[in-house]
């Protein structure tokens, strides 16, 4: 039997009030301004329509020029960036809202065409991914390319980096950051066996391939305070081709430090992101125990999952992502037991209000 008030209950997270347990998933929409990768009014909009959810998570945004890997997705490097997001958080706000900034480098995951001066994208090892796309301006979805190994000094780089990002999205309105480490990503790349080949300090050894994450965890933790960071993790997970061998040596160590390093919460895919709820024989139940924060739990999670996930004690907060796209009132109608909206599919990456701000309430 579901406890009926579960996932509708107020949370304290590291201080901030959430007014239930719903989270908005970080999803790509590709509709920041061309040219300055900006968020603007409709961005605006597109938000504060869904600021009933306990806390909304943004859409991934580079923390750098390098950083970026699909077209039309937003940064938070540029003073431009930082007046855009500016007018999302003042209007999620004022829809009692509260929000956090994803923030991500996406590595190898990237097109030369949108990179400056069309270098290649940058990894921890010269790997290609098998099979992986992303989306470009004038290309569309093409495949990505062969990257650049990153030398020792622009790995330093790129965590300090992500700690003037983690400053701008403070300055920016936001109640705190995400750190984007899984779905194949940057750090998720550092992490991984099969894509860190690399023989210095940032590779090989488990400590070595949690060495690039934990820095930046501790950079941005230093910057805005450990109480309004979190980090999304995807232990299982084959997308970006960068699945671990034994996910169980990298992520228990992991997610370890991250309590002793006091972080509001870790963000969990369980299973293959935006597919199978396969746990792949990793315990995701032994994994949570290993964390004394708030645990966030993704994918695949229907009304009574999230009820049972939360009335067992298994997770403090439940993030969901597609429903969000065509349900902004997704709390009321998760309240109500009312039937979910189907989401315009070919609406998902780049247009402009079709698909994105006119699903209506119910």
């Amino acid at each position: 039997m579901f406890a009926s008030n579960s996932l509708f209950q107020v949370f304290d997270l590291s201080g901030l009030k959430l007014k239930n347990r719903v989270v908005m998933a970080p999803l790509t929409r590709c509709r920041a301004t061309p040219g300055t990768d900006a968020a603007h009014n409709l961005n605006a909009i597109y938000y504060s329509q869904r600021a009933s959810a306990g806390l909304i998570i943004s859409e991934a945004t580079q923390i750098s020029p390098e950083g970026k890997g699909y077209a039309w997705t937003p940064g938070i490097y540029s003073p431009q960036q930082i007046q855009g997001w500016q007018l999302v958080t003042e209007d999620v706000k004022s829809q009692g809202g509260m929000m956090f900034a994803q923030l991500w480098h996406v590595g190898r995951i990237s097109h030369p065409s949108m990179q400056p001066d069309n270098k290649a994208p940058v990894a921890p090892s010269a790997i290609k991914p098998n099979h992986v796309k992303t989306f470009a301006e004038k290309e569309g979805f093409v495949e990505v390319g062969m990257p650049r190994v990153l030398q020792f000094d622009e790995i330093k780089t790129i965590v300090a980096e992500f700690k003037q990002a983690a400053l701008n999205a403070m300055e920016a309105g936001f109640d705190g950051v995400e750190l984007h480490a899984a779905n194949g990503y940057l750090m998720h790349q550092f992490l991984s066996d099969s894509t860190n080949h690399r023989q210095d300090s940032y590779g090989g050894s488990i400590e070595n391939r949690l060495r690039f994450t934990l820095e930046v965890v501790e950079a941005v933790s230093d910057a805005i305070g450990a109480h309004r960071v979190g980090i999304r993790l995807s232990p299982v997970s084959e997308k970006g081709d960068a699945l671990d061998s034994n996910p169980e040596d990298i992520y228990f160590p992991l997610v370890r430090a991250l309590g002793e390093m006091n972080i509001a919460y870790v963000h969990v895919i369980e299973g293959d992101t935006g597919g199978s709820r396969d746990f792949k024989g990793l315990d995701f139940y032994a994994l949570r125990d290993a964390f004394q924060g708030a645990w966030m739990v993704n994918n695949g999670y229907t009304r009574p999952l999230a009820m049972d996930a939360i009335a067992s004690g298994y997770a403090d907060l439940v993030a969901f992502g597609k429903p969000y796209i065509a349900n902004p009132d997704l709390v009321e109608r998760l309240k109500q037991n009312a039937p979910l909206e189907e989401p315009i599919q070919s609406a998902f990456y780049g247009g402009a209000e079709q698909g994105y701000i006119d699903y209506p309430p119910l």
